[in-house]
C-alpha cells in the first residue's frame, strides 16, 4: 500500500464496515413512504376497511397506532392480518420500515416513536395527565416524554415522524374519541406529509378527526371507503421526502 494511501478499516476484503449504530438508510438506501395512521373507538374495523384495499406489493411502509390495552395488541395484530393481504404484526423495538407491512404499536406505558435513523423505537410515557406539548426527548434516546392522555399516543408517534422521519409521509387520522393526533398531524403536514382524516359520516366517533379539521392539520377529508383507494393512488406518485429529518 503506498504512503498516504487511506487504510481500509475491518471488513469483507478491506471495504468500510458500517457503522452499527447507523440506520438502514442512506445516501444509497432511500427510505420507503411511511404511512402513519391513528385510531380509536371504531378503529379496529375503519382499519380493516382501509387495509384490505392495499395489494402485497404496496411500495408504503405502515405504522398503526390503535388505542388498545396493551393485552390485546397481539390478538389485534393477529386479527387485522387475518382480515388484510399485507402481513401485520406488533411493532418491535429496533424494527426498520419496511414496506408492504403492517406494524401496530403496543404498550401500556410506553409511546412508539421513529428515530432520526429510521427505526422504531419505544420511548417512556408520562400518562398522569393529558398535554398539549410537543414531544421533547430525542427519540434516539429512551427517556421519559411529556404527559400525554393515551399510551402509546398518536400525538406522539405523528411528531417523532414529522421531526425526524426523511423519506415522504402519509399521515392519517380516523375514527376516536378525543383530540389525540390531530396536533401530531398538524406537525406533519406542515413538515410536508400528505394528510387525511376521516369524515364526520363515516366515523364511529367524531372526535378526533374533527379536532384534526378544526386544526387545519388534514389536507383531506374522507369517507372510510375512500381512504385506502387513495393511499394507493399516493403510492403511485409519491410526496417529496419531509423538509425535517435529513441525514
Amino acid at each position: 500500500m503506498s504512503a498516504g494511501a487511506p487504510v481500509p478499516r475491518s471488513g469483507a476484503r478491506g471495504t468500510t464496515s458500517r457503522d452499527p449504530h447507523a440506520g438502514p438508510y442512506d445516501a444509497t438506501t432511500k427510505p420507503p413512504m411511511l404511512v402513519a395512521i391513528g385510531a380509536s373507538a371504531g378503529g379496529p374495523g375503519a382499519l380493516a376497511t382501509v387495509l384490505s384495499v392495499l395489494p402485497a406489493d404496496y411500495r408504503g411502509a405502515i405504522v398503526v397506532l390503535q388505542h388498545v390495552d396493551v393485552q390485546f395488541a397481539s390478538s389485534m395484530a393477529s386479527w387485522l392480518a387475518g382480515k388484510i393481504t399485507l402481513p401485520a404484526r406488533v411493532a418491535k423495538e429496533g424494527d426498520p420500515l419496511v414496506p408492504g407491512t403492517v406494524v401496530l404499536a403496543t404498550g401500556h406505558d410506553v409511546h412508539l416513536t421513529v428515530t432520526r435513523a429510521g427505526v422504531l423505537r419505544y420511548v417512556r410515557a408520562n400518562t398522569a395527565g393529558a398535554s398539549t406539548a410537543l414531544l421533547k426527548t430525542p427519540p434516539s434516546v429512551p427517556a421519559a416524554v411529556p404527559a400525554y392522555a393515551y399510551a402509546p399516543s398518536i400525538d406522539v408517534f405523528f411528531e417523532s415522524v414529522a421531526t425526524y422521519w426523511h423519506g415522504p409521509a402519509i399521515g392519517v387520522l380516523l375514527t376516536g374519541m378525543g383530540r389525540d393526533g390531530a396536533q401530531g398531524l398538524r406537525a406533519m403536514r406542515d413538515a410536508g406529509a400528505v394528510t387525511i382524516a376521516q369524515d364526520r359520516a363515516s366515523s364511529v366517533v367524531y372526535g378526533m378527526p374533527k379536532a384534526a379539521i378544526e386544526l387545519a392539520a388534514a389536507g383531506e377529508v374522507l369517507p372510510i371507503t375512500r381512504i385506502g383507494p387513495r393511499l394507493l393512488d399516493i403510492a403511485q406518485s409519491p410526496p417529496r421526502p419531509l423538509r425535517e429529518g435529513t441525514l
